[in-house]
């Protein structure tokens, strides 16, 4: 990103960084309607469940929770349907190499609105098991006894 970049984050999801081990981020445009744009604007969106998955070579955004827009009308969309993300071709293809790999997930971090467009980051991430997440929590333990000393 560069510096005359205007980004706002919309929501990031933050258990993200403590179950996953990040290996790799990507910056993905989002496939959205009228009405799912507005709702953004608003901060109402959840990450916490949701995931990324390769179908028929596109990435795609599910289980993404994006309440409705409430002056919406009939037209209104469906909060949890499943999204398109815009990749290129190139990333596409780094992406579902790492994936065949075991044990690989791609992972959302954040939405974000950057110049305007909606965003998401997404990350090639390796779950942890339960004794790395144990050491997350003493590191963070440990750092904060030190910030307060």
């Amino acid at each position: 990103m560069s510096d005359n970049d205007k980004v706002k984050i919309i929501v990031s999801n933050r258990k993200a960084n403590f179950q996953y081990e990040i290996i790799d981020k990507f910056e993905a445009g989002l496939v959205l309607t009228g009405t799912e744009v507005k709702s953004l604007r608003e901060g109402k969106a959840n990450l916490q469940e949701s995931f990324a998955k390769l179908r028929k070579g596109e990435i795609w955004l599910l289980n993404c929770h994006i309440n409705e827009y409430k002056f919406g009308n009939l037209n209104n969309h469906e909060p949890t349907r499943p999204r398109k993300l815009l990749f290129h071709n190139y990333q596409i293809k780094k992406i579902k190499t790492a994936l065949e790999q075991k044990g690989l997930t791609l992972v959302p971090l954040k939405l974000y609105f950057k110049n305007s467009i909606a965003k998401a980051e997404l990350a090639l991430a390796r779950g942890k098991k339960i004794y790395d997440k144990r050491e997350t929590i003493k590191k963070r333990e440990q750092e904060r006894n030190l910030n307060r000393l």
